[in-house]
């Protein structure tokens, strides 16, 4: 963080020989100096490199105002050290004033004197932009006190008393480790009793993230979304509970005794994930709820998924204004970002004023789609709710012992998305993804035969999120959809490969995606999700153009050998490797029409759509089935014999990843839909090796069986 950008006024001796001489007091203040041609590359170069620490300019040489709004758009807070002599102008308005804009003279022998204030102003920005959780732990680690407490590696050093551990200690290197701290050091406050720099750490996100108060969670979205459901619902009462969602408010359904009422969304024969209706939201839809489940009564809490897996966001202020319950809960695990762009507005759990009587909470991934350190999440809240209970809800998930790296990182990626670098970061984003859909089209319009297609709308020429409208449009597929209810989210990418409309009609040939996800697999692009025919990309703020043009290489290289029709052993020589006798003499295109046509008998659309139309039905709760669990009342059964019995876990394929068959319900025939979707995805792997789904809730045996688990007769 110590360069500096120079342009100086070339050729005039008087500003050039103060210049070299500041230049050299700099070098030995440690700055490292460069020197760009004209304002255009002085711009591009902070654009793209964020180490610059400032900007020395001749205030005479250059328009000099607006180089300075034109910096100050890129980054606000950004040192500006301008050099006038005698007869500058000085016509600087106090808008200029406000920025961080800092004159010299010309003259000789003052460069050290200079070069002392630069080095104070540098600092005094890097204090400024560095939050306050992050800066102390970065004081600590400087002053090298010696600790006589936990972590026993003592800042690395028991790493380098072993040969594996020096291994260990030069990977992760000195400051990780010694960023790796005892809760002992009251210099750092408390993450459990939000004290110190925690505290002022978890009111720096929440101004960032526009909550009234936010928490900090250091075991991801999964423990974020406990620990609200665990306050927000007590022992006995009904929650409403979006059907799409994540597996941990499964568990905290078996943890808490507590009745769910469950709000079921749409999705189309792609397979995509749509969201739930408007009409699920009303008093009427919930009374007749209540009505049909034992137990139930009217509900004190709700959960949505926003956004779906997919990428498609809700106008969470109607969802809001109808929901008639205290406290409503936005899994928002997927869209930590929707603050920072005017395209998402309107459409996060945090978006727009309080509700009246309601309580809103957002947990966010804060590792999934921006800067932050695996595990890394947030609660954001808006409205009042009883903070030591909440507290208490907190410490019973959370460790004692939190990795202060993790928290630093969370409060660091909140300092990223402040002001102007923030947005642009953000807008970066989203340009990227909106130029590479239109470069999947080009490709497409350009192709002579076939290529990929893109879920979108036909024309994709400016940033914004697509409604999923009702009426003439179909290219979403989705043949319910409520008017400005849902809308599609551009940075999540998905790519369509042939074989499947978006209304469900099966082609006589098809290009399953599950061939070109190991495709790409081998040549290093790792898919966030596979559906039959579709692949999802989430284009956060780490991907670059590198990242993107290999996905790009990686399709059009797909193609060719598609069309060549290479052997399976040359194209996908890992699948070959799983079973060498299978695939000896099999060709991509034989392979890829195999399983094709194996999806067109078992008609895949009309299975999928099934299955996730018809709920099994809710014999009892997730935690009365786990505390039978716990008894040891369950056996194993082949999945073939699901119907009739009682499900002990929770049954989710991937993909989708979302439940089919939650702990406590049964199949029956009317729901045999749900049994006949999972069995064809057994089929595939039966016939095609290494093409076995991952069935969570499911054991895969040597035989190549699915037994599960259900509760003794």
């Amino acid at each position: 963080m110590n360069i500096l950008a120079i342009m100086g006024a070339h050729g005039v001796f008087y500003k050039d020989e103060p210049l070299r001489e500041l230049g050299a007091a700099l070098e030995v203040q440690g700055f490292q100096l460069i020197y760009p041609k004209n304002s255009d590359d002085l711009l591009k170069l902070i654009e793209h490199n964020p180490r610059i620490c400032g900007v020395i300019f001749d205030w005479d040489a250059h328009d000099s105002l607006l180089l300075c709004s034109a910096v100050n758009e890129l980054n606000e807070h950004l040192p500006l050290y301008a050099f006038i002599n005698t007869h500058s102008q000085m016509d600087v308005s106090l808008n200029e004033m406000r920025m961080a804009l800092h004159f010299f003279e010309y003259a000789l022998n003052a460069a050290d004197d200079i070069a002392l204030h630069i080095r104070q102003y540098t600092d005094d920005y890097l204090d400024h932009i560095t939050p306050p959780l992050t800066k102390a732990l970065f004081t600590y680690v400087k002053e090298g006190k010696y600790t006589f407490c936990t972590p026993g590696h003592m800042g690395g050093t028991a790493f380098q008393k072993s040969p594996v551990g020096c291994l260990f200690y030069d990977f992760f290197g000195a400051n990780t480790l010694k960023a790796d701290i005892s809760i002992s050091v009251t210099e750092l406050g408390s993450l459990l009793d939000h004290t110190g720099p925690h505290l002022e750490a978890e009111e720096y996100v929440a101004r960032t993230f526009g909550a009234e108060q936010s928490y900090m969670v250091t075991n991801g979205t999964s423990t974020a979304n406990k620990i609200v459901g665990m306050y927000a619902a007590a022992a006995g009462s009904t929650v409403l509970i979006d059907r799409n969602c994540h597996k941990s408010l499964t568990h905290l359904l078996m943890m808490s005794d507590i009745t769910p009422l469950w709000l079921k969304p749409t999705r189309n024969a792609l397979g995509i994930l749509g969201g739930i209706p408007k009409y699920e939201f009303t008093r009427d839809s919930i009374a007749q709820k209540i009505a049909t489940t034992a137990g139930a009564g009217w509900p004190v809490h709700a959960v949505i998924t926003n956004s779906t897996y997919d990428g498609l966001l809700y106008n969470t202020q109607y969802i809001k204004e109808t929901l008639d319950v205290p406290s409503i809960h936005f899994d928002s695990a997927w869209v930590p970002y929707t603050r920072f762009h005017p395209i998402y507005e309107g459409k996060s759990g945090m978006s727009g004023d309080r509700v009246p009587g309601k309580v809103i909470y957002e947990t966010q991934s804060t590792h999934k789609l921006l800067a932050a350190l695996s595990q890394a999440s947030m609660i954001h809240i808006k409205g009042d709710y009883d903070e030591q209970t909440f507290n208490e809800a907190y410490m019973m998930h959370t460790t004692t012992s939190p990795n202060y790296a993790i928290v630093a990182s969370i409060e660091t990626a909140a300092a990223m998305l402040r002001g102007n670098p923030g947005k642009r970061l953000i807008n970066r984003s989203v340009e990227r993804a909106l130029h590479f859909r239109r470069e999947i089209q080009r490709l497409r319009e350009e192709s002579d035969s076939w290529f990929f297609d893109i879920w979108q709308p036909e024309k994709v020429d400016q940033a914004e999120c697509w409604p999923i409208q009702p009426g003439e449009e179909t290219w979403h597929g989705f043949t319910h959809a409520d008017r400005d209810h849902m809308y599609l989210d551009p940075i999540k990418v998905t790519i369509l490969t042939p074989g499947m409309s978006e209304l469900g009609v099966m082609a006589d040939e098809g290009i399953p995606a599950a061939l070109v996800a190991k495709y790409l697999d081998q040549r290093g692009i790792v898919v966030e999700k596979t559906g039959p025919y579709n692949l999802l990309f989430l284009f956060s703020i780490g991907i670059d153009k590198t990242r993107a043009m290999s996905v790009l290489r990686g399709l059009t290289e797909f193609k060719r050998g598609y069309d060549l029709n290479l052997r399976v052993k040359n194209m996908l020589p890992d699948l070959y490797a799983e079973d060498p006798d299978f695939y000896r003499n099999m060709r991509i295109q034989s392979l890829a029409q195999g399983i094709h046509q194996l999806i067109r008998k078992h008609d895949l659309p009309r299975l999928m759509l099934q299955a996730f139309d018809v709920l099994p039905e809710m014999k009892m709760t997730p935690h009365k089935a786990f505390q039978h669990q716990v008894r040891g009342n369950v056996e194993t059964v082949d999945i073939s014999q699901l119907v009739g019995r009682i499900s002990a876990n929770m049954i989710l394929p991937y993909p989708p990843g979302v439940p089919l068959v939650m702990p406590g319900e049964m199949l029956t025939e009317q729901s045999r839909p749900v049994l006949d979707f999972l069995l064809m995805l057994c089929t595939i792997g039966r016939h095609y090796p290494g093409f076995e789904t991952d069935i969570h809730g499911a054991t895969l045996t040597e035989e190549g069986e699915y037994q599960v688990r259900v509760l003794k007769l």
